[in-house]
């Protein structure tokens, strides 16, 4: 068991699921690099965490920037937005009437994915949530910047499944502090870590297979 400054970053979870290299040199070798795209996100993700924004509209109450953690993953970090909506099977908060079931949102400045990085990032926060609040979340939302529109994301068994297994593979490469290699993909060329990880030296042959392909007569 890690105490909790040895806690894990939530947000690693999308960067592991891109791509288990970029998440090592991050967070493993502490290596960092900013380009467009990652100052955009940062200044689109400054209103969602300003914490003096605690909105209540009716049967509505909406916070930023709330800190989350997870004894069971071993992780902790922020979310963008928390909705608690008045619902009869909710739990109840300190200075407000009634009950409320939270719902995480996450906000992204682009479009969504092909793959499940944001989802998983998203399903990660629900899991913490639960166990800080003894509640149950059957969903949450996916706000991308882009397109202006929402994104409903469905916390299956399957889905938190899949962040258990990536949770316990992150602490399995932490512990051992190990990168993984490269392996060149097409986003690639939008990482902000590409100088860092040079994965075009990956495509480059080497001599011994070079040699070999010719006294094949290839």
């Amino acid at each position: 068991m890690y105490s909790e400054e040895d806690y894990l970053m939530l947000s690693g979870l999308q960067h592991f699921a891109y791509c288990r290299r970029q998440w090592a040199l991050i967070h493993i070798e502490q290596q960092w690099a900013e380009n467009e795209r990652t100052v955009d996100g940062q200044i689109f993700h400054s209103v969602a965490h300003d914490k003096a924004r605690i909105e209540k509209r009716g049967d509505l109450l909406i916070t930023r920037g709330l800190h989350v953690k997870s004894a069971r993953l071993e992780m902790s970090g922020i979310c963008d937005v928390v909705e608690f909506h008045r619902a009869d099977n909710g739990i109840s908060l300190s200075s407000y009437a009634g009950l409320w079931q939270p719902y995480p949102v996450e906000y992204k400045k682009g479009l969504p994915k092909v793959n499940e990085a944001d989802e998983l990032q998203l399903c990660a926060q629900a899991i913490c949530l639960e166990e800080m609040l003894l509640c149950h979340i059957t969903d949450g939302s996916l706000f991308y910047g882009e397109n202006r529109r929402r994104k409903r994301v469905e916390f299956t068994e399957g889905l938190r499944e899949k962040v258990n297994n990536m949770a316990k593979e992150m602490h399995d490469l932490w512990e051992k502090g190990y990168t993984p290699k490269v392996k060149p993909q097409k986003g690639c060329n939008a990482c902000s870590l590409k100088e860092i990880c040079v994965p075009r030296l990956q495509r480059v042959k080497s001599v011994s297979d070079y040699i070999e392909k010719n006294l094949a007569g290839e």
